[in-house]
């Protein structure tokens, strides 16, 4: 019990790092990003305006990853505080975050895009922070049999690596994604294109994770990821491909 209770405390610890360890780089990229953009000429006293879009980020992110745990489980942990405190939704932050970016940046009166910084750093930050959830022993695969590619809990039983599989694609869509950035490909609507491939890849890989089902085999994640896609697909017809600086 207490090698158990020790483990848990140290993945919990690991978690917290990382999620740090993800906003440090995500600030890193943001600004290694906006030098690239001053080489093709983006005035840089717009950046003090774009820290605090950035900001508005940060903080819809953790409000709608709050708030789309609630509505997708938590009403399943009522009697359990730990959980409801600590319960978070990545689908729930992309679309707080959006939202929130959107918000900050009419009342800002910022009119230029910004998803193509969002393209490369959010992607990365998740990858990040799903090994934390890989090392905290959240957000599991179904179970399955013992092999050279399944998770192992902290009782030694196998999962699918949902983790792994979650955190390999989005490193490989901010790689994508920073390539695109700089020979300014889809300019405007990367960000939008991320939501729809991250939407279908989470859809179909909650099948394979652990969930509550509300709706024959769908959890709530199924239909977050399905608002992911809706999104995407909506912003891509309604922005047009503009320079993004």
């Amino acid at each position: 019990m207490y090698a158990l209770a020790a483990t848990e405390a140290v993945g919990s610890i690991a978690y917290l790092l990382l999620a740090c360890t993800g906003i440090a780089v995500s600030a890193f990229l943001w600004d290694r990003l906006a030098a690239i953009e001053r080489t093709r000429g983006a005035p840089a006293s717009r950046e003090g305006g774009l820290m605090l879009v950035y900001a508005a980020a940060l903080v819809g992110g953790l409000t709608g990853a709050k708030l789309a745990f609630l509505a997708a489980e938590g009403w399943n942990y009522a009697d359990d505080w730990s959980a409801l405190l600590s319960g978070k939704s990545i689908t729930g932050a992309l679309l707080g975050g959006y939202a929130s970016v959107e918000i900050a940046k009419r009342a800002l009166g910022i009119t230029r895009t910004t998803g193509d910084r969002f393209a490369v750093l959010v992607p990365a930050s998740i990858g990040i922070g799903r090994i934390g959830c890989s090392i905290a022993g959240c957000c599991a695969g179904v179970a399955c049999d013992d092999s050279w590619y399944s998770w192992h809990d902290s009782n030694g039983a196998s999962h699918v690596p949902t983790q792994a599989i979650d955190a390999l694609f989005n490193f490989g869509f901010a790689g994508w994604a920073l390539l695109a950035f700089r020979q300014r490909w889809y300019v405007g609507n990367c960000f939008h294109l991320y939501l729809i491939a991250y939407g279908v890849a989470r859809f179909s890989l909650e099948f394979v994770r652990e969930r509550i089902e509300i709706v024959g085999p769908l959890g709530g994640y199924h239909f977050a990821a399905l608002a992911l896609i809706v999104l995407g697909v909506l912003r891509w017809r309604r922005v047009s491909t503009v320079p993004s600086c």
